[in-house]
């Protein structure tokens, strides 16, 4: 059963939207959507549900990062169930590629993260085994994964008292794409030493299972510590899952084989009658040394590309993914709906552009074109009943929603700003007026523009006037970047001037002004939902106040304000109700050089926010200089290295980005 840890309980309109939700997911609805302003507790929302309708949920997040954070969030609030991580598993992707124009073609090069890919194999063994799973997972999750009958057709059950010879079982686990390995024990591998078996199944963290023998009968199954070699526990059975998703039945790979044979015969034989010999040449070469590799080993590099041929199915026919391993009756969170569902509709057409030129010029057989996401209308109808999530719904969830369940109250009382429209003639002066004001206050402001030009221009004229303001555009490197919103927040600026800080992730509560110039050119970053997103940067604070600059109210603008305000007076009333008073998010500074020990074998946690690190990061970056030692700077960088693998483990992906661009940059400097 799902069940929910936690010291707090549902509070504001949550319990009106969970029963809604949970009504609704009751009575059949498909589609619901769940309209919640920034702050009002999205996730514990979608946790009660969860808990209160007891079905495997997916949660579909549209980039790795925000995946990250909600598989932390939903971790810590169901600690007894089994909550997985499934995100694309490469650490750096170069996808295959031809260019025709210069005759360059760029092989596939990829690094993979080892410790996602086994959170992946997690992810499909809880649902292939356990009915209390939640998969927190990115858009890389409608991408085939190998076809999930193979996958149980091969998985291996042993248990205490089965008689079974030790070598039939190794032989299995070569079918399962295991590979032997005696000396060094890793994930994917087996080892025999007499009669002893142990092997590390790819979903294991850091626990071997051990399968001993006596004679041909399985004596006992032990699992122990991989490092120590310590037991911690033993089963009568356990179940061992296929070391690939890709892994199939030999008898199956040969028909495949035969298939791919098949398929090559009548592609040579096109590019003949085209006339173009090369690509014929290039193809057959390639095609056998992959057919040779899949009779000999049960794999090649680039499997995925005959997935279509392994799987049996049909062309054009869709591949199995991670949604196939869910029951029929699962349930679905979409969260930032907005950026979401555009997003998977896009994945296919760009997949496909990039393969018709391989296939085009002999590099790829046309199967390659079957490896590939979900086309939208494929993903719909593996939806299941499905929540979409998001503070401004598209078009879409509303067309496709059978209700909308809003959740406009914020634990912390906070109203949406005050919104006021201004004409943009005199509008420099009146900026000038209203920043002087602020600064009197010691509150700060934020100033969208819609060219860098301008940006620039702008914060030029204000440091003639004696405002502290700097500008912050797609130029600013990220270290840089992270620098002056501290700055701002450590009151060492007043006003930050941007084109699009919607994108820069900002939270800022000290913000109690946003001015928006231009607001009535229409476009993407002054359409009705970046206008209500960026409203909403002010919502962190009880005096928030946005002034929009425009000659004419545009529908865009209309709407915006029209949502904002009757959003502002929900919550208004609700305070007035219930006795509550707004008060302004306090949220502690984050220095990302903290991460920068002052002394050798020191910890940067627990450090004094006042106190300034060994090594003065501007100095390192702008001036490329690090105590006047080369060799000080490679031990700093392989520290920041250190650091940075450390939070990809621990999921802390915003971290370790972060660090990531300091070495970046580290590196860049002469």
């Amino acid at each position: 059963m799902f069940k929910l840890v936690s010291d707090y309980k549902p509070s504001g309109d949550q319990p009106d939207a969970i029963d809604k939700i949970v009504q609704g997911i009751n009575s059949g609805m498909r589609a619901q959507t769940l309209l919640g302003v920034t702050g009002s507790g999205k996730t514990f929302t979608m946790a009660n549900v969860i808990e209160r309708v007891q079905r495997p949920t997916l949660v579909l997040a549209h980039n790795k990062t925000l995946a990250g954070q909600l598989y932390a969030e939903f971790k810590e609030l169901f600690p007894e169930n089994a909550v997985e991580y499934f995100i694309s598993y490469y650490d750096y992707y170069q996808p295959e590629a031809y260019i025709a124009s210069t005759d360059t073609y760029i092989e596939k090069d990829s690094s993979v993260n080892d410790e996602i890919d086994r959170m992946r194999h997690e992810a499909t063994k809880s649902l292939l085994t356990r009915e209390d799973t939640i998969v927190v997972a990115s858009v890389s999750c409608i991408y085939g994964i190998g076809e999930k009958s193979d996958y149980l057709s091969l998985m291996l059950m042993l248990e205490v008292g089965l008689e079974i010879p030790r070598d039939a079982v190794m032989s299995q686990l070569i079918n399962m794409q295991y590979d032997r390995n005696d000396f060094e024990l890793k994930r994917g591998c087996f080892r025999c030493k007499g009669d002893i078996l142990d092997i590390w199944t790819p979903d294991s963290e850091n626990v071997v299972t051990r399968i001993s023998f006596f004679g041909d009968e399985i004596d006992k199954i032990s699992f122990v510590d991989a490092i120590t070699g310590r037991t911690e526990f033993t089963r009568s059975f356990v179940e061992i899952f296929p070391a690939s998703h890709y892994a199939t039945g030999r008898s199956k790979l040969m028909k495949a084989i035969d298939r791919i044979d098949a398929e090559l015969d009548t592609r040579l034989e096109y590019f003949r009658e085209k006339g173009n010999p090369v690509a014929a040449y290039r193809l057959e070469q390639r095609t056998r040394y992959d057919m040779d590799m899949l009779n000999e080993t049960g794999f090649c590099k680039g499997i995925e590309n005959y997935s279509r041929h392994i799987a049996g199915r049909a062309e054009g026919e869709p591949p199995c993914t991670l949604m196939d391993f869910f029951p029929e009756d699962f349930l679905m969170f979409i969260d930032e709906s907005h950026q979401t569902i555009p997003q998977v509709r896009a994945m296919y057409n760009g997949d496909r552009a990039r393969k018709e030129m391989l296939v085009d010029y002999g590099f790829r057989l046309p199967s390659a074109f079957d490896n590939r996401p979900l086309k939208f209308d494929e993903f719909e109808t593996r939806m299941g009943q499905t929540v979409f999530v998001s503070a401004t719904p598209a078009q879409y969830e509303k067309d496709r929603s059978e209700q909308v369940v809003e959740q406009m109250i914020r634990p912390t009382g906070l109203l949406e700003p005050e919104i006021f429209i201004r004409p943009v003639e005199g509008q420099i002066e009146d900026i000038l007026a209203e920043l002087k004001a602020q600064i009197s206050k010691g509150d700060k402001s934020l100033i969208m523009t819609l060219t860098k030009r301008m940006s620039e221009d702008l914060t030029a004229f204000l440091e003639k006037e004696g405002i502290r303001v700097t500008y912050l555009h797609s130029d600013i490197k990220a270290v840089e970047r992270m620098q002056i919103l501290n700055r701002l927040r450590n009151d060492e600026i007043d006003v930050i001037v941007g084109i699009n800080l919607l994108r820069e992730g900002i939270d800022l509560p000290e913000v109690s002004l946003l001015m928006i110039l231009d607001a009535d050119k229409e476009g993407f970053l002054r359409s009705e939902t970046s206008l209500v997103q960026i409203i909403g940067r002010c919502a962190r604070n009880e005096n928030g106040r946005v002034i929009l600059y425009a000659d004419e109210v545009t529908d865009s603008m209309m709407n915006a304000v029209g949502e904002t305000n009757r959003r502002r007076e929900i919550q208004r009333k609700f305070n007035e109700e219930h006795g509550i008073t707004p008060h302004t998010v306090k949220k502690a500074v984050r220095d990302v050089f903290d991460i920068v020990a002052e002394s050798a074998g020191e910890s940067s946690k627990g450090k004094s926010k006042s106190k300034k690190p060994k090594y003065d990061p501007e100095r390192i970056i702008n001036n490329g200089e690090f105590g006047g030692s080369a060799e000080d700077k490679d031990k700093l960088i392989n520290k920041l290295t250190r650091e940075m693998e450390q939070a990809a483990k621990d999921l802390e992906f915003e971290k370790a980005a972060e660090i990531r661009d300091i070495i970046i940059e580290l590196k860049g400097t002469k």
